[in-house]
């Protein structure tokens, strides 16, 4: 059944996981708005593509007051820094963008998704379960969005808001491209994943449109796995 008068926001939604997921919602019928930074792609079917610096309180600010409704936000932007993360200055980046970031959106999206009784969907990782030896502040943040997401999916239960989180496995994408083509890294991934092969970005869009549905009406505080059995070896 295709969605009709529904708004979603998508951030980090003009690149990898997140455009994705922008796109599975447009497909699902949804009015997509998919912020991103850097080259902003036309605007594409009920799409709109926009450019946020979500470290920016005062653009996100801006945003919201001119959205008139909202019924999920998905929170996709991140960064990962291998081998930068030990430098305090990167490892705070990091940390700003991948959690304090996913805090703004939150807060700022939380009177439109309480006038909807909405959902907020969060993206996580596989590494806020396990440690990541390269990459601490991308981790600590993982780690941390999984703690937010149900910390508020108690306090934002009062208005009416679901708050879930998605915690990908190893996926094929731009940024995960370098651990591709190391080929002993590779082959550790794919020995550890028990479906023997890395996630496709499209194979979140179903998870995603089934939090964000009322099929998932009673379902809040939740991180879904979505790692081709990863985090069962």
């Amino acid at each position: 059944m295709k969605a009709k008068n529904l708004y979603v926001l998508v951030t980090g939604g003009t690149s990898g996981i997140g455009k994705c997921i922008a796109e599975g919602f447009a497909n699902a019928g949804y009015n997509v708005l998919a912020s991103g930074i850097g080259d902003i792609p036309r605007n594409n079917k009920n799409i709109e593509y926009f450019s946020l610096n979500i470290l920016d309180e005062n653009s996100i600010k801006r945003k919201f007051d001119s959205i008139d409704r909202l019924d999920v936000l998905i929170n996709a932007a991140g960064i990962i820094s291998r081998f930068k993360e030990f430098e305090i200055e990167t490892f705070s980046q990091v940390i700003d963008v991948n959690l304090i970031g996913t805090m703004r959106l939150c807060s700022a999206a939380r009177d439109l998704l309480s006038k909807s009784s909405g959902s907020i969907i969060n993206i996580a990782s596989m590494l806020s379960i396990f440690g990541g030896g390269l990459v601490p502040g991308y981790s600590a943040s993982k780690g941390g969005v999984v703690q937010l997401t149900k910390s508020l999916s108690i306090a934002y239960s009062r208005d009416k808001i679901r708050v879930n989180a998605i915690a990908p496995g190893w996926i094929s994408t731009n940024m995960t491209a370098d651990l591709r083509k190391d080929k002993e890294r590779n082959d550790k991934i794919i020995n550890r994943t028990p479906m023997r092969r890395w996630g496709k970005p499209e194979e979140l869009v179903g998870p995603a449109l089934f939090l964000s549905s009322d099929a998932a009406s009673f379902i809040t505080g939740t991180v879904l796995n979505v790692d081709g059995g990863y985090a069962s070896m």
